[in-house]
């Protein structure tokens, strides 16, 4: 009975299975199409990004000849200076209204007197020495012309000293000998007499006096200290090294080098003064172990009329120099700034790519550097700072480069 039943059930079985298993083979069959239509379809292709070039400011590059400038500081000194001390003692009875600090004296001012009639009357009494000196001279002429006459009659014959005593020679010495003592008497006298007045050695100017009329001085006392006004030195420390850029007379043929004096704090920025290297010191500093040039300016109190309106130089004030070197030829001036880790430079190659090249400085000044070698005139130079510059980095100039300032010894000068 079970196996007829099972022999009239059999379709029904079946479909219930097919009607569970359609959906997992249409959803394979929708798969697999699927695949195959991906990897049958066109496939797109991946390109590369071009590399983007960076603007950049460029500058051609000049090559010419360029003078050289050595920035130091130096100090003006005098060159002429002086402590006045008397030299005779006595009491001031005259002091000039221009003996005091600021005072302003031509060569040959009298500057003040000491009382004179004690210094007169050591002349009068000189000059009595000096005739009573004569007189005694001639009288002793007079007694030699004697004992000669005496000498020559009586015709003897004796030795050479005793001779000499018979005509008075050493009476004759002693009474010259007087007439000299006397005479450089009368002399240290009038000498005395002539110091009592003190006169401007030099065109001067006053720092300082210690002196009033009626004070009584000495040999040992300071009256005043002057300073010359003609002209000034300064004294400026250099490296060893830059001295062979530097002109330094060694003879009356040779000229030194001009030098531009400035104190922005002082004077502004258009003031300036001009000087000249006259020496150079024997030593170096101990130290800074600098070397130490003698500038020297003219007129530095401004009194010559052609100097009217320039700055004062005032003694032991501090001041900055640029010393014109000599000209070097064929050399590009690049400012600092553009200057690269101490010996580079970027350029801007024929491919427009970013050169980063390492040149020949043969100068180096404060803002500018001359370069011998490693660039070539009419290259251009990179001016803009780059972030992480990297050699062959391509650069694009502004549309207006070609009316660039040009760099080197033209743009620099």
């Amino acid at each position: 009975m079970s196996i007829q039943n099972n022999l009239q059930h059999p379709p029904s079985y079946r479909s219930r299975w097919i009607k569970r298993l359609a959906p997992v083979f249409a959803l394979l069959v929708g798969v697999l199409v699927a695949i195959a239509l991906m990897q049958s379809g066109p496939g797109a292709k991946r390109e590369a990004l071009p590399r983007q070039a960076r603007l950049v400011e460029i500058q051609p590059l000049v090559m010419g000849a360029a003078d050289t400038a050595i920035d130091a500081m130096g100090t003006v000194v005098p060159a002429e200076s002086v402590m006045l001390q008397p030299q005779v003692d006595g009491e001031i009875v005259f002091v000039s209204d221009e003996l005091e600090p600021g005072g302003l004296l031509r060569a040959g001012d009298e500057l003040l007197r000491i009382d004179p009639r004690d210094y007169e009357l050591a002349v009068l009494q000189r000059e009595s020495e000096v005739a009573q000196a004569q007189s005694t001279l001639r009288l002793e002429q007079g007694q030699q012309s004697i004992a000669r006459r005496e000498f020559e009659l009586l015709g003897e014959s004796m030795q050479a000293d005793d001779r000499d005593l018979v005509l008075r020679k050493p009476q004759m010495e002693s009474v010259r000998a007087q007439l000299a003592l006397a005479r450089a008497s009368l002399e240290k006298a009038r000498l005395d007499l002539l110091r009592s007045h003190v006169y401007t050695p030099f065109n001067a100017i006053v720092e300082s006096a210690q002196v009033d009329v009626g004070a009584r001085v000495t040999t040992a006392n300071t009256l005043a200290t002057l300073v010359g006004t003609d002209s000034c030195w300064l004294e400026v420390s250099v490296a060893v090294r830059d001295l062979k850029w530097i002109s330094i007379p060694r003879g009356d043929d040779v000229v030194g080098s001009s030098v531009r004096i400035t104190n922005r704090v002082a004077w502004g920025e258009q003031g300036w003064r001009e000087g000249r290297v006259i020496r150079l010191a024997g030593d170096i500093e101990k130290e800074g172990r600098m070397a130490r040039l003698i500038v020297e300016v003219d007129d530095p109190f401004t009194l010559k009329p052609e100097n009217t309106g320039k700055p004062v130089l005032l003694m032991n004030s501090y001041v900055s120099v640029e010393i014109e070197g000599r000209q070097l030829d064929q050399v590009a001036s690049i400012a600092r700034m553009h200057l690269r880790d101490g010996d580079r430079l970027w350029i801007m190659g024929a491919d427009d790519a970013l050169e980063i090249r390492k040149v020949d400085i043969v100068f180096r000044g404060r803002d500018q550097v001359l370069v011998a070698g490693g660039v070539k005139a009419g290259e251009r130079l990179v001016v803009t700072d780059l972030a992480a510059p990297v050699a062959g980095m391509p650069l694009r100039s502004r549309a207006n480069d070609t009316a660039s300032e040009p760099v080197g010894t033209e743009a620099g000068n």
